[in-house]
């Protein structure tokens, strides 16, 4: 059975979308999934857009970013003005052609064949661009998800959950997994983010999962590498790679294009 690498929110970054096409070469990986957010924030939405056509795609969901630069909405509910300049730019950068590539893919969709579901933000309410950051969240999520497996993004937050198949009294049905997120900023957390790492988590027969697994082209974890997943259904597990990338290319980029400084000094925060 294949293997499948979870893209998400590469959010216009071309030079940590190269860094993430290139450790798919090398793990042989040649399919490949998408949680949405090609485009947005930074400055190269054609580029990443035409890379990321040119991949062998099973699945894929539009994002936020994705619909409000192709739907010529100019209010952007709960954008702020940083963000609602980003997806006017963009929006000014594709053609018409390439904005409806955008959003020709579905809210929500499946990986044939693998008892998994994919959506950029919520299984409940998809287009409403809701947000799972705790147990609470992914409780809501976990009712419409009928399948064992289901990736999301959005957050561009690391987080991940299982729900147990029977509990005892008292115990709780949903936990986060907490290997699967480090505290950065805890001091003995000891990370050096200009080393790559992979982090398994093994899918147990009985439990269901839900996975965020972090954002390509702007991590707010305060990890700064690109983050992305490999998700192999025959050996039953989910491996997040996390990727150090040339992060003052892509700054001296958003300079030069005239967009917002804001979006470019975040990148070296992970913030």
């Amino acid at each position: 059975m294949a293997k499948y690498a979870i893209l998400s929110d590469i959010h216009a970054n071309g030079d940590a979308l190269d860094v993430v096409l290139e450790k798919c070469r090398e793990l042989e990986i040649q399919n490949f999934v998408s949680l949405g957010d090609i485009v947005g924030y930074n400055a190269e939405p054609r580029e990443c857009l035409y890379r990321v056509r040119d991949l062998n795609w099973i699945a894929m969901v539009r994002g936020n970013h994705d619909e409000y630069a192709a739907n010529g909405n100019t209010e952007m509910s709960g954008f702020n003005p940083v963000a609602k300049f980003a997806v006017n730019w963009t929006r000014e950068q594709l053609t018409d052609e390439e904005l409806a590539w955008l959003v020709h893919m579905p809210f929500r969709s499946t990986i044939p064949s693998c008892n998994s579901t994919i959506v950029h933000a919520t299984l409940d309410s998809p287009e409403n661009w809701g947000y799972i950051f705790d147990v609470h969240h992914a409780a809501d999520n976990f009712s419409y998800q009928f399948t064992q497996v289901c990736f999301c993004g959005h957050s561009h937050v690391p987080v991940a959950f299982a729900k147990k198949p029977i509990t005892k009294m008292n115990e709780r049905l949903i936990d986060e997994l907490p290997e699967w997120v480090y505290n950065s900023a805890d001091p003995d957390a000891n990370v050096d983010f200009t080393r790559p790492d992979e982090l398994t988590v093994e899918i147990k027969a009985g439990f269901k999962y839900l996975f965020n697994i972090g954002s390509i082209g702007q991590p707010r974890n305060r990890d700064p590498r690109s983050s992305f997943a490999v998700f192999d259904p025959a050996a039953r597990t989910v491996t997040r790679y996390r990727l150090p990338y040339d992060i003052a290319s892509a700054q001296n980029k958003i300079i030069d294009a005239g967009l917002p400084e804001r979006l470019a000094l975040r990148l070296a925060a992970g913030s």
